[in-house]
């Protein structure tokens, strides 16, 4: 590491940033790294003024430093945005209610309103009961699908206009290898896409739908992980207790490993899947509407009540499979709190 900062050329650097080796002191990196989230927002035009956004809080450093970096953004570049704080529990005991006071801290010290739903609430099941019907295996597959839909209602409930995740640059190199590996080639665009929506289709066009955007997908994890040390900011860092178990897990360490050889890994990726040409005939199924829950689905009931009525049936691996089996089963699907029907 250099003498002095890289770009100040006076104060000692404190640390040497992932994504391209230069040795930066701690406010050349405040200034470098809200800088290129401000230019990612401005040049992949995320919002407009006047929009309510929906920031997804889990209480996790990437939530926390998204919350703290667009309500500062938003102060200092004047962009006119109405910051909401969403949150979904999923009802994980000894890790969601904990990150959830993480949450409530930062709604008190960003002064956001915030807005909690449950999977329980939602759905009738939390994730825990979910974990017990179906084993650990698949868990991570039920709760990706019902997080999904949770954060489109839950935007939906308080009348935002744009749900803004905080997915790193990391999570969407591990998304693109996971793709390949699988064979989902058409899922490559959306998977790239830094505006997608709720639905299979990565077309931002349907009014109907509401857009999702990241405003961290160039920025390294390590690199949000050190901006919330130096920032001392209040974040909870403890892994979901069923996260070992899932598939991401095997990408990300396959990930980590090339990272060590090869920094710049990360972003090589991300630029394969925004260029990568696919055949015409290669694309995702046209958008519609669940024919169950109305909400947005390539297939005409979606895979949250696919899943739902699954479990509801005592037939929890119904949901892993094709979702035109949901039709061999006439029981409807009744939540288990009885305040929706599909």
């Amino acid at each position: 590491m250099s003498i002095t900062c890289s770009r100040c050329q006076t104060q000692r650097p404190v640390l040497k940033r992932p994504k391209n080796g230069s040795a930066l002191c701690k406010s050349c990196f405040f200034h470098c790294f809200e800088t290129e989230v401000h230019e990612t927002i401005t040049s992949g035009q995320l919002f407009k003024r006047g929009d309510r956004v929906a920031i997804g809080a889990s209480g996790g450093k990437d939530s926390t430093v998204l919350a703290y970096v667009m309500k500062l953004l938003n102060e200092r570049y004047d962009y006119g945005l109405d910051l909401q704080l969403l949150s979904i529990d999923e009802g994980i005991a000894g890790y969601r209610d904990d990150s959830l006071e993480t949450v409530k801290r930062n709604q008190s010290q960003y002064g956001l309103p915030l807005k909690i739903l449950s999977y329980d609430e939602l759905y009738g099941w939390t994730m825990d009961a979910v974990v017990r019907e179906t084993g650990l295996r698949n868990n991570c597959t039920f709760c990706g699908v019902f997080r999904r839909q949770a954060l489109d209602r839950g935007a939906a409930a308080i009348q935002c206009d744009v749900i803004a995740t905080g997915h790193n640059a990391d999570d969407i190199a591990e998304t693109i290898l996971m793709n390949i590996l699988r064979g989902d080639i058409a899922r490559l665009k959306r998977a790239t896409n830094i505006v997608t929506n709720c639905g299979d289709d990565s077309e931002p066009s349907d009014e109907s739908t509401i857009a999702r955007v990241k405003p961290f997908k160039y920025c390294y994890e390590k690199e949000i992980v050190l901006y919330a040390y130096f920032q001392k900011l209040d974040y909870f860092s403890t892994e979901c207790i069923y996260a070992p178990n899932s598939y991401r897990g095997f990408a990300r360490t396959f990930l980590k490993d090339l990272e060590s050889v090869r920094p710049s890994v990360i972003l090589d990726i991300i630029h394969s899947g925004e260029v990568m040409a696919l055949k015409e005939s290669v694309r995702l199924p046209p958008r519609g509407t669940c024919t169950r829950c109305g909400f947005i689905s390539s297939q005409s009931v979606c895979k949250a009540c696919v899943m739902l009525q699954g479990l509801n049936n005592g037939l929890p691996r119904l949901g892993i499979g094709k979702s035109s089996k949901v039709l061999d089963i006439r029981r409807p699907v009744v939540h288990k709190s009885n305040k929706l029907q599909f």
